[in-house]
């Protein structure tokens, strides 16, 4: 054998055999994972999909007037794995949910903790996504 086949050989088995390595961002850069906030809205939007899926919420103000709410979740294969699915909620579902607030509260944004379903109770609270 070649000196070239057994160095790609070897290259190979080492990416077969070896551990699995996953990189990841941490959620501190973009949330206060040590605080808690809670809304509670109507869903406008469940994009269900990988890397992160999310929850897009109108959240009325004490004026009346609608934010908008961006919930930043767990992987579709997560959520699948816990019984989410991407039927599980629909557009107009009113939803309580707590996460960790954005740093740029001017972005409204959480990062999910747990979701409520008052209407029916139905909720997750699993596993963060970090």
């Amino acid at each position: 054998m070649t000196r070239r086949a057994v160095v790609v050989l070897v290259w190979a088995a080492m990416l077969a055999l070896g551990p699995r390595v996953t990189a990841h961002h941490s959620g501190s850069a973009a949330y206060f994972e040590d605080k808690s906030q809670t809304v509670e809205g109507r869903l406008v939007q469940f994009i269900y999909r990988n890397p992160h899926s999310f929850v897009h919420l109108d959240v009325p103000e004490a004026s009346g007037t609608p934010t908008r709410w961006v919930v930043e979740w767990s992987s579709a294969q997560a959520l699948s794995n816990a019984g989410v699915t991407r039927e599980t909620l629909k557009a107009g579902d009113v939803v309580v949910v707590t996460g960790a607030p954005g740093r740029n509260p001017a972005e409204h944004r959480l990062l999910m903790r747990s979701i409520v379903r008052p209407k029916d109770g139905w909720k997750w609270g699993g596993s963060s996504i970090r």
